[in-house]
């Protein structure tokens, strides 16, 4: 409700948005375009503090907020239509590959050998795809493939009665997956996108230019058989938290090898006393005073109070220091303190950020609700969310 999803924290200290352009930079690819409309300040200011190039190396970062022009009045359509009213700016650079991903994914990619694998196959487009077992097929894009690897149908969230002929001829997967779901990210020949941009009005890549290229261009798939998530739902966001914290995470962040970069705080580490704490993140400028903390990962300016017992929750710490000059609070004498209050239970629980929950609240979903909206909290999939600002009242049960 108040950012783009890429701008959504995760792990504590980053942003969705951290995944994608860290592979880049990592991958040696310095010309990068952020494509932006909904919800954007958020997002558009993450990048302006976070990504600067010196000026002898001719990289950037740069932000296309949508825009009215002569030629287009309206606002993007979709992901395609995005790119297609950014196609001037995009030319500008002169590439010959241009790469497509998605703003909300979890994964590590080395990119050098995905565009390798493309310009060397003669593939006018290539589609990183994924293995994936018959389950797992009804809810992404599915590939069928040539056994060399060129794609020869495309079918988005196929229901379950037509995924025998979409089983994969591709060599080289894994025996108990059959299946290859795209994941959104793609490499294009510049003048193929161009063209297919020009001659087609269609909004969306995946569900609409993908199928039809297939039958008029070269479309290659580039396997890939490392972590990858979308990070499309409350559940999938509250998984990959957790799993990051977890004591052998499947997308791990402390790899030398491949660092993920995000905006440079000057903040003091994380002050820890009187506490347990176990398979847990705890982010800079954290203070937990006599707390039991169990399987979560705590924000950067945290603050957890004594008597506090929190389970499997995602809690994102605050914008602001407490009774700082951006603290609210510090004006407003009627305001709970920042952050969780003292003797809380809370288990299964995501808190945004600037949250302000009152002294012996229980937040566990007793009911096991599914879905429900209350006041100040919403129940998504089973799992409480406390939105940004929201205040909880001392000794609330929800």
């Amino acid at each position: 409700a108040r950012r783009s999803k890429p701008a959504v924290p995760i792990g504590g200290k980053y942003r969705l948005i951290d995944i994608p352009v860290s592979n880049c930079v990592n991958s040696g690819i310095r010309q990068i375009l952020v494509l932006t409309q909904f919800n954007s300040e958020s997002l558009n200011r993450h990048i302006a503090q976070t990504y600067r190039f010196d000026r002898f190396s001719r990289g950037m970062v740069s932000i296309l907020a949508a825009e009215q022009t002569i030629e287009n009045q309206e606002w993007f359509q979709g992901t395609a239509d995005a790119v297609r009213k950014s196609i001037n700016h995009l030319m500008g650079f002169h590439p010959e590959v241009v790469l497509i991903l998605s703003g909300d994914q979890l994964y590590r990619m080395d990119f050098r050998k995905f565009i390798d694998h493309h310009v060397d196959s003669g593939a006018d487009i290539s589609v990183a795809t994924k293995p994936v077992a018959r389950e797992e097929a009804p809810s992404l894009g599915i590939m069928k493939t040539s056994k060399d690897g060129w794609i020869t149908e495309f079918s988005e969230k196929p229901s379950i009665d037509k995924l025998d002929d979409l089983v994969c001829e591709q060599e080289s997967i894994p025996g108990n997956c059959s299946f290859l779901g795209s994941m959104g990210i793609y490499a294009f020949n510049t003048k193929v996108l161009v063209e297919i941009l020009r001659e087609s009005c269609s909004t969306d890549f995946g569900k609409e230019i993908l199928p039809a290229a297939i039958h008029d261009h070269r479309v290659k798939s580039y396997l890939f058989n490392g972590f990858w998530s979308d990070i499309g739902t409350i559940t999938s966001f509250f998984k990959a938290n957790l799993d990051m914290a977890s004591e052998n995470p499947e997308f791990d962040l402390y790899s030398n090898l491949s660092p993920l970069y995000t905006r440079a705080r000057a903040l003091p580490g994380a002050k820890i006393n009187r506490s347990r704490i176990e398979s847990s993140i705890v982010c800079d400028a954290s203070e937990v005073i006599g707390a039991t903390i169990l399987r979560s990962v705590i924000g950067v300016r945290g603050l957890i109070r004594s008597g506090v017992e929190m389970e499997e929750c995602v809690f994102m710490g605050a914008d602001y220091w407490e009774d700082g000059f951006m603290d609210p609070a510090s004006l407003d004498f009627s305001l709970i303190p920042l952050g969780i209050g003292r003797n809380c239970l809370i288990r299964r629980a995501i808190i945004d950020k600037n949250a302000r929950i009152g002294p012996g609240c229980i937040i566990t979903n007793a009911k096991a609700l599914n879905k429900f909206d209350g006041q100040n909290y919403f129940i998504r999939d089973g799992i409480v969310v406390i939105p940004k600002n929201a205040e909880i009242p001392e000794g609330s049960v929800i």
